[in-house]
């Protein structure tokens, strides 16, 4: 497993009840708990799917926020969405 220390651009909160909340091989940054995507057309594993007579995003299976290596292209794709 890779690990990464705590920074700017990353952190592990290994305390946390629900850690590792996603399966990945390498520490999940948690600086991104609730995806900043979510609302934009974002490069992760995401599916539609139908939920009370409406589409939403699953998000289920995405580990893009999570990732240490992706923190400046999350960064890049939330300047260009303003």
């Amino acid at each position: 497993m890779k690990e990464h220390k705590n920074s700017a651009a990353f952190f592990a909160n290994k305390e946390c009840s629900f850690y590792p909340c996603h399966e990945c091989d390498e520490d999940i940054n948690c600086l991104f708990c609730y995806c900043p995507l979510y609302h934009l057309d974002c490069p992760g594993d995401y599916e539609i799917i139908e939920k009370d007579g409406r589409n939403i995003k699953n998000c289920t299976g995405c580990t893009y926020p999570h990732l240490a290596d992706n923190y400046g292209d999350i960064i890049r794709l939330l300047k260009q969405s303003f």
